[in-house]
């Protein structure tokens, strides 16, 4: 009698490369492995990047991207695909209809359009075919600069709530808002939770700890979800994973030197 093998749970990252290893790309392959699960990647773009910065970016060709996409997705079976930024819309469009064509239906969607500064990281043109791309999604994990963009208005204390519901409702898929920006005197961090298929609100609390040690801590929380939901926990539960371990990881590098700029969370030194 033949022996049945056991498949990888595997997760595709579709993203850009961070050559400082902190974010992108980097960044969520070791999410994605330290949470239990094969990592699989399609790059969408290179970086000249450091923890000091960005110093140049290469776009991948759109005929190399649609040639990734088809050599993973034609061979291995993906529990869940997370999506981390895409500057075109060509780009876009082509990890859209790919998906489709492939019938992936768990994707969890960092919408990356602002960089810390506050500024818009892509195009207005890109932003607007980001936006038809939301509904394909599980779930979207934006900050508060995203958020405001997304429903076009500001993000408060007050209104942090309601946001993550409207944005839900208008885009037709679960919403993670993060409340990393909100000014809060409090020792807590709060992240709030939308699940758009129950209606339901869920509040996430975590310490809030003191260090600027935070490079990557988006790519790292999507892909983590990402990884609880191939695992097979249901939204709530996976999420309420990824918050618990990227808050892990900021604590065990709080006080970890890489380079001379913002430094990394550290992904593998858990409890």
């Amino acid at each position: 009698m033949e022996t049945i093998k056991p498949h990888y749970k595997s997760v595709l990252t579709i993203a850009g490369s961070d050559s400082g290893g902190g974010a992108g790309i980097q960044a969520d392959i070791k999410s994605i492995s330290a949470c239990g699960a094969y990592a699989a990647s399609v790059i969408t773009a290179t970086t000249a990047q450091n923890t000091q910065g960005v110093y140049d970016i290469h776009a991948i060709p759109i005929a190399h991207l649609e040639k990734q996409l088809d050599a993973v997705l034609s061979d291995i079976q993906f529990g869940a695909v997370k999506i981390g930024m895409l500057h075109s819309c060509d780009v876009i469009k082509t990890v859209s209809s790919k998906l489709a064509a492939y019938n992936v239906n768990t994707i969890v969607l960092d919408p990356v359009m602002v960089a810390t500064s506050g500024d818009n990281l892509i195009s207005e043109n890109a932003i607007k075919c980001l936006k038809g791309l939301l509904p394909q999604a599980r779930l979207v994990t934006p900050n508060i600069p995203e958020a405001e963009i997304l429903i076009r208005h500001k993000i408060n204390l007050e209104n942090f709530k309601d946001s993550a519901i409207e944005i839900g409702k208008e885009y037709n898929t679960s919403v993670l808002l993060k409340g990393g920006h909100l000014v809060k005197e409090t020792n807590e961090m709060m992240d709030v939770l939308f699940n758009v298929k129950t209606n339901k609100i869920l509040e996430i609390f975590n310490p809030k700890i003191n260090t600027n040690n935070t490079h990557g801590t988006g790519c790292s929380l999507s892909s983590s979800i990402a990884t609880f939901l191939c695992l097979g926990f249901d939204l709530e539960v996976a999420v309420k994973k990824g918050c618990d371990y990227v808050n892990q990881a900021i604590n065990n590098g709080k006080n970890m030197i890489l380079g001379k700029g913002n430094n990394p969370i550290n992904h593998f030194s858990l409890k």
